[in-house]
């Protein structure tokens, strides 16, 4: 547990330590879109984004903090995927040593790129084991130091640089929708948004079997539920963390959820009309803002698409009519 909250000082630095090696995604539009919803929506497309996510930008600002010693130990971290790939390839660039704690059911895809960005892989089953015990046992083993998913200030702050990018691209917004799980890719954004776009209304959109965000914010308490389910693999987590928590209840102006079948009318939207491939967790808030869950009509409206990496054969079978 980290008792240090960010601030948009820290995504500066970060933006900093990212430039020349985080890509500067590209910001899309569609005129089918606008036109459909009477609105301007733009979306920063972290599908581009080196290891095909977001969360390159903080596992890469978070380990380029590390001290010397730190460093020599080597890292560890959990994740169902992007996480993993991030750290890994993060680790690779700067000459640290990593190993992933990876559920056994996650996407080939990602598991077969982190193993080839170099990391060790150990596997837990996310229904009967918890993840950070298992990660506990490795960093009492062999003292590594852990990067979590989402709660840290240096992957908080790495990952607000993606709407940092945004808004210095497309100016003032009226709303942003941001993929919400484990609340670091939020937290990020709002301290952004905080900072240049004051009057924007920041919301977190996570799964509708997974909204723990979404009760905690009603309890003002951090909620913890059993293991979700949905395909949005990317955001199965079980409780916000104390950072995102803190984050999220000062500064966002709501949490959303979508179901999993308009997060696959998402994906097709993109395939179809964009020619882009966006994860089922990349959607969440795309599928927020398509079947416009608040209305958006008149508004310039901000959405960031946090990944692209979904197994083909998953990908091809989501898409793909009923009677095929």
């Amino acid at each position: 547990m980290h008792a240090y909250l960010p601030t948009y000082d820290d995504v500066l630095r970060a933006s900093q330590v990212l430039h020349g090696v985080a890509h500067r995604t590209p910001v899309f539009t569609s005129h089918t879109l606008n036109t459909q919803l009477g609105a301007q929506v733009f979306f920063k497309c972290e599908n581009f984004q080196r290891i095909g996510a977001f969360k390159f930008r903080g596992g890469y600002n978070a380990l380029s903090n590390l001290t010397p010693a730190q460093r020599k130990a080597g890292v560890v971290a959990f994740s169902s995927g992007n996480h993993a790939q991030a750290v890994a390839l993060a680790a690779q660039l700067l000459g640290i040593k990593a190993t992933i704690v990876m559920p056994h059911d996650a996407p080939a895809i990602k598991k077969t790129a982190t193993l080839g960005y170099g990391a060790q892989v150990v596997e837990y089953d996310r229904y009967t084991q918890d993840r950070e015990q298992v990660t506990q046992q490795l960093i009492k083993q062999h003292g590594f130091s852990l990067i979590p998913p989402f709660n840290h200030p240096d992957v908080i702050a790495g990952q607000g640089t993606a709407v940092k990018e945004l808004l210095d691209e497309v100016g003032q917004l009226d709303r942003l929708y941001v993929p919400l799980g484990g609340g670091g890719l939020l937290s990020g954004s709002l301290l952004a948004a905080q900072a240049l776009s004051p009057d924007c209304a920041v919301y977190g959109v996570e799964p509708e079997s997974g909204n723990d965000a979404q009760q905690s914010l009603l309890q003002g308490k951090i909620v913890q539920i059993p293991a979700p389910h949905s395909i949005a693999d990317g955001a199965l987590t079980t409780a916000l963390g104390n950072l995102t928590f803190q984050l999220i209840q000062r500064h966002v102006h709501d949490i959303l959820t979508v179901t999993d079948a308009q997060l696959v009318q998402a994906m097709r939207f993109f395939a179809e009309r964009m020619k882009m491939v966006v994860e089922p967790t990349g959607c969440l808030g795309a599928a927020a803002v398509i079947h416009s869950i608040v209305p958006v009509q008149g508004q310039r409206i901000g959405v960031l698409l946090s990944g692209g990496n979904v197994d083909l054969k998953t990908y091809a079978g989501l898409l793909a009519p009923a009677d095929c």
